[in-house]
């Protein structure tokens, strides 16, 4: 009796030699009904590798997302959205875990996080220390997208990525001060997250680079409660006797309450002024495709996370990585009237 091939199982379920090849190396485009069909085939016609491949798919595995307010923003649930497709074609169910945005005295970690039923997590918009501190003890593989700037990447637990801000900031800075302008501000709560920060030290430097003066009350750094953003920015813009000329803000979020307030304030930038974002969010459309912005492409960010948590649960002793996803920019007008 000849020797059993992938072209015989492929002929067996009328599908090509390509698709059980994918299916025996875990690649992507094949569906986990299809797999289970191309495994159980070959254990039926006694494929020498059938054994240790079934036993390898059948095990399914479960990773959970914890995020804190993923209706907050399309940004969230297009990344989640991404990470469920991709995950399933390997075999890993998604579970969503809600987190608070803020820590108090009665917040315990879920049950589901600490009672065995998932086998590594993905960290997503938790931007609370003290929460942050909590997950970052579980016994899992761990997979963060960005932290605050008060927990250290060498106290991480876990993989962090983060959507490089330094010099994406500096750039877009730069193509201002390369317009003849030469007063500008900075948005943007440096606290947050640590990606904001990296975001604030870009415009320093450039700032610094071009041997412009960083006006302290043009920058907003601040604390700014979720829920208060408009309240707060337009506080602070009525306290300035004096607008700059333009405002480097730390994402695409900040840019349309600028566009809002000066919308109703119309008297105060006769000349327009000039406002660059950070993202590339098309949802806020009084801005979207407007403004000069970090274009951070959502789908690949989610995919790419799939994938560093899946090496991750395979691969748990392996040092854990800093990666930064470089975003590419736009460049536009960014004058708002």
């Amino acid at each position: 009796m000849s020797k059993i091939t992938m072209q015989d199982i492929a002929d067996a379920l009328g599908i090509s030699r390509v698709t059980v090849w994918k299916a025996f190396n875990n690649h992507s485009g094949v569906s986990p009904v299809l797999k289970q069909s191309i495994l159980e085939k070959a254990k039926e016609l006694g494929y020498a590798r059938a054994g240790t491949e079934l036993s390898f798919y059948e095990k399914e595995r479960t990773v959970s997302v914890i995020v804190s307010r993923p209706d907050s923003s399309t940004f969230w649930t297009n990344i989640i959205h991404r990470m469920a497709q991709e995950l399933s074609c390997h075999n890993v169910n998604l579970l969503y875990t809600y987190m608070p945005s803020s820590y108090d005295d009665d917040f315990i970690l879920p049950s589901v996080l600490t009672g065995g039923a998932i086998q590594g997590a993905v960290i997503l918009n938790v931007y609370d220390e003290r929460i942050i501190r909590l997950i970052n003890e579980l016994e899992l593989p761990k997979v963060f997208l960005d932290t605050v700037p008060r927990i250290g990447t060498e106290t991480l637990r876990g993989d962090l990525l983060l959507l490089e801000g330094y010099h994406s900031t500096y750039q877009i800075t730069q193509s201002v001060v390369n317009r003849g302008i030469t007063e500008l501000g900075f948005i943007g709560d440096i606290q947050y997250a640590r990606t904001n920060l990296d975001r604030f030290h870009g415009f320093c430097k450039c700032m610094e680079d071009n041997h412009l003066e960083i006006k302290k009350e043009y920058c907003m750094t601040r604390s700014i409660h979720i829920d208060s953003y408009y309240q707060v920015l337009s506080s602070f813009l009525d306290s300035l006797p004096r607008l700059p000329k333009a405002f480097i803000c730390a994402s695409d979020y900040i840019t349309h309450f600028l566009q809002l307030y000066f919308t109703e304030h119309r008297n105060r930038i006769p000349e327009g002024i000039l406002v660059t974002g950070f993202d590339g969010s098309l949802e806020y459309t009084n801005v979207s495709e407007q403004l000069t912005t970090a274009d951070v492409r959502t789908s690949l960010l989610g995919k790419r996370l799939s994938m560093q948590i899946i090496y991750r649960m395979e691969y748990a002793d392996a040092p854990y990585e800093l990666t930064y996803i470089n975003p590419a920019i736009i460049y536009r007008d960014s004058m708002l009237y």
